[in-house]
């Protein structure tokens, strides 16, 4: 059995953690926007990370994730040097930046993962790129330093004012887009209500947006359909037509409620396990 071994691990918060891992197919095919799915092993679940960066000569894919479930707590319980039995993709479309000068990118949270290629992508071909960070508090800020290599301007927002700007993302691009900047492109990724509001402040001003969405995703070839969305009006497959979409077309309230399906059985299947585990 091919294994994936970890090459490097770095704990970026309590609640998130950076891994480099070995996956030469991958990392040489990968683009900003793509997926993969991991199982810790053969008797795991199949969880969905967004490639957050990669390494074609040293082979790695780097992936950022919350601990939010079994599998993600098992995976971050793992150290360089041991490996996970599935590492799948690319997966799904990369981002179609086409032929952007101006963009604001905007991450929210852990969804910061998420946004950092695609500023990457466009600062390396050659767009002035506004990065829009958001956070909590100060204490769970990532990827500052990465995030300011690839931008023009860096602003870092916090819900408490403990760091950065006291507000939330939307304050910071109403602010922008009043203060008479000209984006081609709008990349909001974070938790979907961010997302359903920045797209609302955007529509106001007629400025393109796109969003990456995160629904239930099982087998990333969209045979399952558990990752359906509904994008101007029509059914489409996050993972296979997506994960990026036009923010204006999607059906943010239908999002919301179909993530919030298996609520109760996830945290009846955490506290479960949490026993299990006190019980040895």
């Amino acid at each position: 059995m091919n294994l994936y071994r970890i090459a490097s691990k770095r704990i970026l918060s309590d609640t998130v953690t950076l891994m480099e891992v070995e996956a030469p197919k991958v990392a040489a095919k990968a683009k900003a926007g793509q997926f993969i799915i991991f199982r810790i092993d053969q008797f795991g679940e199949r969880i969905p990370l967004t490639i957050a960066d990669t390494n074609p000569e040293a082979g790695t894919v780097t992936i950022i994730f919350q601990h939010v479930g079994n599998s993600t707590k098992m995976l971050a319980s793992l150290e360089a040097g041991e490996s996970v039995s599935d590492f799948v993709g690319p997966l799904g479309e990369p981002s179609h930046l086409g032929d952007v000068r101006r963009a604001c990118v905007i991450g929210g949270g852990v969804g910061c993962a998420i946004a950092y290629p695609q500023a990457k992508a466009l600062h390396q071909q050659g767009a002035h790129v506004d990065v829009i960070a958001g956070f909590r508090s100060k204490d769970i800020v990532i990827l500052e330093e990465e995030f300011r290599s690839v931008s023009n301007h860096l602003f870092i927002t916090t819900d408490d004012g403990s760091y950065g700007e006291k507000g939330f993302v939307t304050d910071k691009l109403r602010s922008l887009l009043d203060a008479g900047e000209q984006y081609d492109v709008v990349i909001a990724i974070g938790p979907v209500p961010m997302m359903k509001f920045i797209c609302k402040v955007t529509e106001e001003y007629d400025v393109h947006t796109v969003v990456s969405l995160n629904p239930v995703m099982i087998d990333g070839t969209g045979m399952c359909g558990g990752c359906r969305v509904t994008v101007g009006g029509q059914v489409k497959f996050a993972c296979v037509d997506g994960p990026e979409f036009d923010g204006h077309q999607v059906d943010f309230d239908e999002l919301i409620a179909r993530n919030g399906m298996y609520r109760d059985e996830e945290q009846h299947e955490c506290r479960r396990l949490k026993e299990v585990s006190a019980h040895g």
